[in-house]
């Protein structure tokens, strides 16, 4: 979008530079990165990332002080996942904006879905690193918001997922994540923070309490930086040691009712300039002229599991009307092509990262993705060079 970069960066690209970036990139995450790379990042105008930057956190905001909401969404926490003493508000979120351009030809962000439960926040800051070193980038440009260093970065999050605790009694929890594709983050994690990375399967519960095993001793967790997708665990009919929705004496680093209550099921609900229009397919009494500018999304899916781009009437139809409460209908963006590549315009998503502070949701980083298909999951933009997961870098 910085046509001057983007110029430079063209110019220069070679294959074998990349090459050596998928190298770097599975040496470092000590496993092989299995979502594809794009081959560039991408430069994003200051301005625009200052507005994503606001438009995020006035959107987290305006939700954790909507009581009103609050309580709604509660509701949709499934049965046996309610947890105990829920926080005021999430320790992460994420807030994924759609790159369009508005009537006068401007860059403009526009929510395609938010999350409030982790992302990717080690990998994306190795994966910045190594876009900056291997392709020599300017120095001046960053990643980061808000001032925050690589070292900074790193000692915010360690801060927020330790608590007050000692490394050894956090865990990251998610079920089998050695057979995740986020496995990678997970192992980078571990190594920054000095945690372990446990298999909610193989959690042991001794009255209140969590244990996990070492060398055949059982040694206690105190805190859970929580990766384990719900949705997911309902699927596996995996047998759980514990129940999310009894009193454990454990800390959660990131309180797992945010996954619900920060989430598609939001979208609806908020009033903002950079939010299109979203409603319940149960609310719907009739349904919009022009579908194909319509995306149809279930909420609690991950990964853009299916959600239909310019849905049919039979799509809609097709969902039972048990379940359209479970289902939102969005208008649909009209990503721009804004990064020009050797195989023509590609459109760019931005997932703004926030880690909560004294002063409520910062904004550290960006995770990008680039894409040519009609979604922009790095699932559906196989088998295309210049498309995949990406960094966003600005200049301060």
């Amino acid at each position: 979008m910085l046509s001057h970069l983007r110029d430079s960066f063209n110019s220069s690209f070679t294959d074998e530079k990349y090459s050596r970036l998928l190298k770097r990139m599975d040496a470092l995450c000590g496993a092989h990165v299995e979502f594809r790379i794009s081959e560039t990042p991408v430069f994003l105008p200051t301005p625009l990332v200052e507005r994503m930057e606001r438009s995020g956190r006035e959107i987290i905001l305006q939700l954790v002080s909507d009581t009103v909401y609050l309580e709604k969404s509660a509701r949709v926490i499934p049965k046996g996942f309610h947890v105990p003493r829920p926080s005021d508000h999430p320790l992460f979120a994420a807030v994924d904006f759609g790159i369009a351009r508005d009537e006068n030809g401007e860059y403009v962000p526009k929510l395609i879905e938010l999350q409030g439960f982790p992302t990717m926040f080690v990998y994306q800051s190795v994966l910045s690193q190594q876009y900056k070193e291997i392709y020599d980038l300017p120095r001046r440009l960053t990643s980061y918001m808000g001032g925050l260093t690589t070292d900074g970065y790193l000692e915010l999050l360690r801060a927020s997922i330790l608590g007050s605790h000692d490394p050894e009694e956090v865990v990251l929890m998610e079920l089998d994540p050695m057979q995740q594709k986020t496995r990678v983050d997970f192992i980078l994690t571990e190594r920054t923070c000095g945690i372990h990375t446990v298999n909610i399967r193989d959690i042991v519960k001794k009255g209140t309490r969590l244990f996990r095993r070492e060398n055949g001793s059982l040694l206690p967790i105190r805190r859970i930086y929580n990766r384990a997708i719900v949705d997911d665990l309902l699927k596996s009919g995996a047998p759980l040691p514990f129940r999310f929705d009894e009193e454990l004496d454990v800390e959660w680093a990131g309180h797992p009712n945010w996954f619900y209550q920060i989430s598609k099921f939001s979208i609806p609900f908020l009033d903002h300039p950079d939010v299109p229009r979203t409603s319940f397919l149960a609310n719907m009494e009739s349904y919009p002229e022009h579908l194909e500018r319509w995306v149809l999304k279930p909420l609690f899916s991950f990964a853009g599991s299916g959600v239909k781009v310019g849905p049919t009437k039979d799509d809609i139809e097709a969902v039972p009307r048990s379940d359209r409460s479970n289902y939102v209908l969005q208008e649909r963006v009209e990503y721009a092509g804004a990064v020009r590549s050797p195989n023509g315009p590609t459109m760019v998503e931005v997932r703004m990262m926030y880690v909560w502070s004294e002063d409520g949701p910062r904004a550290v980083n960006n995770l990008v993705r680039m894409g040519r298909g009609k979604m922009m999951g790095v699932d559906h933009n196989k088998n295309m060079p210049w498309v995949g997961s990406s960094a966003g870098f600005h200049i301060p």
